[in-house]
């Protein structure tokens, strides 16, 4: 073989073995643990899943429960008025408050029972008339009378003028009689609007007066707010009773607050188009009664309240500070490896402070309340509890007095249940 050949493959294969073996036979380094860093510290809150009850806050004006206008049902001029016909005062059912001149209506009774004598006269002659001429028939021996002869049509005449008569007699006492008007029920004037010696026309308004027996207040919902509530919706083809909803009314008067025990009986016909409302409507029962217990002041139409609506109860409920919520409605908790574990939940009411959350948990549980750089399933952390294991029971109520809402912000506590 030509040496020119020969010696560069030697040259060849003898550096290939050379690399192979520099390959193989280094060494090969070992793994060395790194030192593991601190766990993160974070804030964690204890609580328990338990039965709740919600409340729902909203606020609304006092208005009557019944209001109306007296209306005058005949003319004349006002001949006297009522110790208690004056704006503001009360008044019981019967009571006097004004009557009209009366001269004019005692008159037309007077002519209207002289118009009855004389028709039930007339009357009786006519029936006289109508036996005498039924005897003259019968003697002359024909059975079959003539109806004008007998004086039939004039008799039936005469009874007709007698009834029509006693009509306009009755007609006349009704009108005497609507001279004094009456109140129609216990009440209270809201505002007077004729006077002594004033001149009034059938059908004009002499008060406007509203009932006393109670009150009610609209309060605006949400659909998301309903959804928490038992409210007493109508069916219309359904006859069972409905229960009523709780709510406490509470105003601030004379630097006080007071508060009110009512009933939602029933709710609007309809949701308010402008700002998309149902309006449940809380009675509240004499309200104008003084309270014996207490120098508790009465309610009055137009003042302003806050309501508590009470909610249904709820089942397997934790109640956690409002910064507990993550994301993506996730609650982070840690385990008993102190561990981070992500929680799906149902947000089912939320305020400023705290919110009640629906969770498949089983027991006490801590709940992260620290906000992270980022949350990672597994992480290590050093956790600290803030706050004692809750202790909660059935009536537990989650309430925001400082989020009441508004009649033109129904959004103003968020409770959330979409």
């Amino acid at each position: 073989m030509n040496k020119r050949i020969l010696l560069p493959l030697l040259v060849l294969v003898i550096g290939g073995f050379a690399v192979y073996g520099l390959m193989t036979g280094r060494p090969v380094p070992e793994p060395i643990d790194s030192p593991a860093g601190p766990a993160t510290a974070v804030d964690v809150f204890i609580a328990t899943p338990e039965s709740v009850r919600l409340t729902v806050s909203s606020q609304g004006t006092i208005r009557p429960h019944r209001a109306i206008d007296i209306v005058a049902q005949v003319g004349g001029k006002v001949d006297s008025v009522s110790d208690v016909y004056l704006n503001g005062d009360f008044f019981t059912e019967g009571q006097q408050l004004l009557r009209i001149e009366d001269a004019d209506f005692r008159f037309a009774v007077i002519r209207a029972e002289s118009i009855v004598a004389e028709a039930k006269e007339l009357l009786a002659t006519i029936k006289g008339q109508a036996l005498q001429a039924k005897r003259e028939w019968r003697d002359l021996g024909n059975e079959d009378a003539n109806a004008l002869f007998l004086k039939k049509p004039q008799l039936r005449a005469a009874e007709a003028r007698v009834a029509a008569a006693k009509s306009d007699l009755s007609q006349a006492k009704l009108s005497l009689q609507r001279t004094v008007i009456r109140a129609p029920f216990d009440g209270r004037i809201e505002e007077t609007l004729v006077n002594l010696g004033q001149y009034v026309a059938p059908g004009a308004a002499i008060a406007k007066i509203y009932a006393t027996d109670k009150v009610e207040v609209r309060l605006p919902l949400t659909d998301r707010q309903i959804a928490l509530l038992d409210l007493p919706l109508r069916y219309q083809n359904s006859e069972a009773a409905l229960s009523p909803t709780k709510v406490e009314l509470s105003a601030d008067f004379g630097g006080q607050r007071w508060q009110w025990q009512g009933y939602i009986k029933r709710t609007s016909a309809s949701i308010d188009v402008q700002n998309r409302v149902l309006y449940a409507l809380a009675e509240i029962d004499l309200p104008f009664a003084k309270d014996e217990s207490n120098r508790r002041p009465p309610l009055t139409v137009g003042q302003f309240v806050e309501a508590k609506i009470e909610g249904r109860e709820l089942d397997n409920i934790l109640l956690l500070p409002r910064k507990a919520l993550q994301p993506g409605n996730l609650l982070w908790l840690v385990d008993a490896d102190d561990k981070l574990q992500s929680l799906p939940i149902e947000l089912i009411k939320s305020t400023r402070q705290q919110v009640a959350v629906r969770a498949e948990v089983a027991g006490e549980v801590r709940v992260l309340v620290s906000a992270l750089d980022y949350y990672v399933v597994g992480l290590q952390v050093a956790p600290k509890a803030i706050n004692q294991p809750q202790s909660l029971n059935s009536a537990t109520v989650l309430t925001d007095t400082n989020a009441p809402v508004l009649a033109a912000d129904p959004q103003a506590e968020e409770v959330i249940g979409e």
